[in-house]
């Protein structure tokens, strides 16, 4: 049976959010754990860049859902809160976002990033659940570091799979 290229394109994106979602609920050492980027959130990023028209903040909220059902959080939602908004405006800036140099866009995604991060801060601070510790905005640091290897690993797929 083959595949068109609209089915394989949509499966594509599929298999890059599943392997977002495994990496981000993968076992590590304890002392690792802080060092997590966030996977979703980079592979999300990076899709609403290249591919608003396909992937956006329904997607983002989606994504963030199954993140709050694999997490098991008491606050169902948060994460699909999250995800939507920094969908939002990584779609808002996709234009824009194209244009910048790769550091650039490193530091842009490490500023969407953080505001993923202060949006759970924000909420969880609100019901008396705030992480402590500066360990907490680690992801977004190691996202910053990881950007232009994902951008790279995700471009290539982009092609090889003529997403559009």
């Amino acid at each position: 049976m083959r595949l068109g290229p609209d089915t394989r394109a949509s499966l594509l994106l599929y298999a890059s959010f599943a392997a977002a979602i495994l990496l981000a609920i993968m076992p590590m050492p304890a002392w690792a754990e802080d060092f997590r980027p966030d996977w979703v959130g980079l592979v999300l990023i990076y899709w609403c860049i290249a591919t608003p028209q396909r992937v956006g903040v329904g997607s983002g909220w989606l994504l963030g859902l199954i993140l709050d059902i694999l997490y098991g959080h008491a606050l169902l939602g948060l994460h699909a809160l999250t995800k939507a908004t920094v969908a939002y405006i990584a779609m808002r800036l996709h234009l824009q976002l194209r244009m910048f140099p790769r550091w650039q866009q490193a530091l842009a995604v490490a500023i969407l990033l953080f505001v993923s991060q202060l949006i759970v801060l924000w909420v969880r601070g609100a019901v008396g659940r705030a992480p402590q510790g500066i360990g907490y905005w680690t992801p977004a640091i190691v996202g910053l570091v990881l950007w232009p290897f994902v951008f790279a690993a995700l471009r290539n797929l982009r092609r090889r799979g003529d997403i559009r």
